[in-house]
């Protein structure tokens, strides 16, 4: 049983309606109507009709529900991932527990301070500089002008924008915004961090630096962190625990593992309930320990289903230590007649790229098995590995690595049942 003096946020019963078409709560009917109600001590009429937030779909009343009875707890120093498709609420979410917008029903009770990236430039004055927009969001956050003169340097080093810190923000690219907006929310020790998807905007170098930062509040200093990203190894390697929302409910509520595999399968058909999303691929391994650029690398995969497989497709997407994906490849792409064996239940694959185009870094492998078009499962981030350095730089320099990574016309698959 969960402390309760653990529990740092809270929301019960959330719930937003909203009103498509217009701007406003509706027309002086329904504001008459529901004045009415009110003065007779009656429930709102209009809170009883609504549809789900399915934006795909055409429907046939006004009112939609953003969220829809959403209940959960966030312990102190815990990283919540909220993923879900566009459009499944989870900025109203966010807008809801920054207290941006209230909800329509239930409330959030939280302890301590709230920051807020939700928005490129959130809260930021665009006619000040940089440096009044600190002290002007350390305000904000209910800090004195001495606890943020303690900490401006170090906002400024993170953001990289030392350059620029004494010029308007309205002159900031969007990128430069989001860098001086996130080292604020970070530095100025809210008790609750609160990040949209905002971070995509950064480069690359800043991501890996944001989400280090974010990993040290929530670790270190135990402070908590609401995540929401498409940038799934991001969610992967940051949260502990997630949410999965769709059409403004949560459809699934527990460790992140799990939240992705869920969130994974939103696009599959009903043969996805005879998985659950798991336990097909029993195990995935490189089998040589030390790989360097021009090597040969094997991958191999062990799976075994409860029913079988007709045509099997086994896909790998190869990213660098960042998540920029660097090769995505099944062995259909390969026309390989060995692999699409009929009704196959249990087998160990192997995968061969010949003269890896790799630099030496840190990678990791996403392994996606599929029936045909089907993902049955997805494993994100299941191996990972490092090329070392053989001093091949005669190679290296010839090679344009940067604008074609990993381009390889030589790919063995092979399936042992």
């Amino acid at each position: 049983m969960v402390d309760s003096q653990d529990i740092i946020l809270k929301a019960q019963n959330i719930s937003k309606q909203y009103r498509l078409g217009l701007v406003g709560t509706g027309t002086i009917s329904h504001d008459l109507n529901r004045w009415w109600n009110r003065i007779r001590g009656k429930e709102d009429p209009y809170l009883k009709v609504g549809e789900s937030n399915d934006r795909s779909t055409k429907g046939s009343s006004e009112y939609v529900w953003a969220l829809k009875d959403i209940n959960f707890e966030v312990k102190r120093g815990e990283v919540l991932g909220i993923i879900g498709k566009n459009g499944a609420g989870k900025s109203t979410l966010l807008k809801i527990l920054s207290k941006v917008t209230g909800p329509t029903t239930g409330e959030i009770k939280t302890r301590g301070r709230i920051a807020s990236l939700l928005e490129v430039g959130t809260g930021f004055h665009g006619e000040m500089t940089g440096r009044e927009n600190i002290f002007l969001n350390g305000a904000i956050l209910g800090m004195t002008k001495k606890e943020i003169t303690a900490k401006i340097d170090e906002i400024i080093d993170f953001s990289g924008c030392q350059r620029y810190i004494d010029t308007p923000v309205k002159r900031y690219s969007s990128g430069m915004t989001v860098r001086l907006a996130f080292a604020v929310a970070a530095f100025l020790e809210p008790e609750i961090l609160v990040i949209d998807e905002v971070l995509a905007v950064g480069d690359a170098e800043f991501q890996k630096k944001a989400i280090g930062k974010m990993q040290d509040i929530s670790r270190g200093e135990g402070r908590t962190v609401l995540f929401v990203s498409h940038n799934m190894a991001a969610v992967k390697s940051l949260c502990t625990r997630g949410i999965v929302l769709e059409h403004g409910k949560i459809k699934f509520s527990g460790n992140i593992d799990d939240c992705l595999s869920v969130y994974s399968g939103n696009n599959s058909d009903s043969r996805m309930s005879n998985y659950k999303g798991k336990g097909i691929i029993k195990k995935a391994w490189i089998p040589k320990k030390n790989i360097s650029f021009l090597d040969t690398l094997e991958i191999k995969v062990a799976f075994e289903t409860n029913i079988e497989v007709k045509k099997l497709i086994l896909g790998i997407v190869i990213k660098d230590d960042s998540g920029r994906e660097l090769l995505s490849v099944n062995n259909k792409h390969y026309n390989q007649p060995n692999l699409n064996s009929e009704l196959v239940k249990k087998g160990e694959v192997l995968i061969a790229i010949n003269r890896l185009r790799l630099i030496p870094g840190k990678y990791s492998i996403d392994l996606f098995f599929g029936d045909t078009l089907v993902d049955l499962e997805i494993l994100l981030d299941a191996i990972t590995f490092q090329v070392s350095d053989n001093n091949n730089s005669f190679f290296l320099s010839k090679i344009n690595l940067k604008n074609n990574p990993v381009f390889h016309e030589n790919i063995e698959w092979g399936l042992q049942e």
